[in-house]
């Protein structure tokens, strides 16, 4: 049994705000030298547009990703500079965060992080746009219900549950008729609320699949080295170190509902009670603290909050 153990979790998509990581890149070169990097693999400057905008730009999907991505990293290698980043046993991110869960771990350098988010946008909007669909937050529901919802929906079409966050939260995603079609039937089963997404189109589902074969072959001209702590992975909501496996999760991802609650309940059963949100908004650490009993959070997401870490 692991004891008094921290892991470092990754936010995914959506947590992006204008003005991330402005404050950081003035005070701290490493984390100057983090949107340098990215900037210099995707070819124009990704840190203008985190740090102004303009919004639409930094919301489209191969924007969002590797901004995320890069903006938590500026974070880590900020924390590191100035001593203050705890040493952790474990690492996990969702969705993208996932992604950069596995550079903080070693297993993916910076730069191959930023190509294959980059990448991995661009083939997630490109399915987007052979189907209208998307994504639905439904509230107040445990799994079974969201499934009786979903199944009573898909005469209409592909709807699944996508995003199995924490109890009574989680997210739906399919194509656009069979979705609504889902949330009126969730709100009849007692959903408190059915909120449609500002997202794309339906991540982690079926419709997926174009992203993820064009996704695949990427990651296989990837090199992935075995990370120097486990990076718990969505698909499988357990601790994985093998570069295979972590290959062939991230290749599974894409079309898989993200098993968040599952992950932070494997971590809370294994002896983790301290978790560290690196990057942008706070939503992880407030579902680490719902999900694990007696849990120590806490976000870095500014100079301000890297200053005030304990």
């Amino acid at each position: 049994m692991v004891s008094t153990s921290r892991a470092w979790l990754f936010p995914g998509q959506g947590a992006q705000v204008v003005g991330m990581g402005k404050d950081l890149a003035a005070a701290s070169p490493a984390a100057r030298a983090v949107f340098d990097r990215a900037n210099a693999v995707l070819g124009f400057d990704l840190a203008i547009l985190c740090f102004a905008g303009p919004e639409d730009q930094l919301n489209r999907t191969d924007v969002s990703q590797p901004a995320i991505l890069a903006m938590s990293l500026a974070v880590l290698e900020a924390l590191r500079e100035r001593g203050k980043l705890p040493a952790a046993q474990a690492a996990a991110g969702l969705s993208l965060g996932e992604y950069t869960a596995l550079v903080a771990a070693g297993a993916l350098t910076l730069e191959d992080g930023v190509r294959l988010v980059r990448r991995r946008g661009e083939f997630m909007q490109m399915a987007c746009e052979l189907e209208p669909s998307g994504m639905a937050s439904i509230l107040g529901l445990d799994r079974a219900q969201v499934e009786a919802a979903c199944a009573a929906a898909r005469a209409q079409g592909v709807v699944v549950a996508a995003n199995l966050l924490g109890p009574g939260q989680i997210a739906i995603s399919g194509a656009a008729a069979a979705l609504a079609a889902a949330c009126a039937k969730a709100k009849e089963l007692g959903a408190k609320r059915a909120i449609p997404l500002r997202v794309a189109g339906a991540f982690h589902s079926p419709l997926m699949a174009p992203a993820a074969d064009r996704l695949r072959a990427e990651l296989d001209r990837t090199e992935i080295r075995a990370p120097r702590i486990p990076v718990v992975t969505n698909v499988g909501a357990a601790p994985v170190s093998d570069p295979a496996e972590l290959r062939a999760a991230l290749g599974r991802q894409i079309t898989s509902p993200v098993l968040w609650e599952d992950s932070m309940r494997r971590l809370g059963a294994t002896g983790f009670t301290s978790f560290l949100e690196i990057g942008p908004g706070r939503t992880l650490s407030g579902l680490a603290a719902k999900i694990v009993p007696g849990a120590a959070t806490a976000n870095v997401d500014s100079v301000a909050a890297l200053e005030a870490l304990q």
